[in-house]
């Protein structure tokens, strides 16, 4: 039997997990810079420990409702593709430990998510996970995107 340890974040009142593998960091919401003329789910960079790094709107990204930032925002830090990135979600909660063999594969359709992101659902005895995939929230063109806005900033 093997488990895998997910951090367990909320979007909108739903909750959804990713890997702990895929996690740098969490972070309390930091300073974002608006950029002109990017993708409307990059909300900007920020800075963190001296690196900038950019910041994607989840929800944006998912094409879910946008909903006020809270105390309880955070920023998981994730690196993609050799770049670290923050997602911004409603709020982590805690890291739980699931067995593999309660994942089951993503429905292809739930609705207004790109069924691309969703890795599977897993059934927790009070309560149902979506487990995101963060390497493939961005595509190729996003994450090149997202690089340039990198390099941009460090020149």
């Amino acid at each position: 039997m093997s488990t895998e340890k997910f951090i367990v974040f909320q979007l909108n009142g739903q909750e959804y997990g990713a890997s702990i593998q895929q996690i740098v960091s969490i972070e309390r919401l930091l300073e974002i810079v608006p950029l002109p003329k990017v993708s409307d789910f990059i909300e900007g960079i920020t800075k963190l420990r001296g690196d900038v790094i950019p910041v994607i709107d989840l929800k944006t990204r998912m094409s879910l409702p946008k909903s006020d930032e809270t105390d309880q925002s955070r920023m998981l830090v994730s690196l993609v593709d050799g770049v670290s990135v923050g997602f911004l979600v409603d709020a982590a909660s805690d890291v739980i430990d699931i067995d593999e063999t309660i994942i089951e594969p993503a429905p292809t359709t739930i609705k207004g998510i790109n069924a691309n992101f969703l890795s599977g659902v897993a059934k927790l005895e009070d309560r149902l996970l979506l487990i995101i995939d963060l390497s493939y929230v961005l595509n190729y063109e996003e994450l090149t995107e997202v690089k340039q806005v990198v390099e941009e900033e460090e020149n």
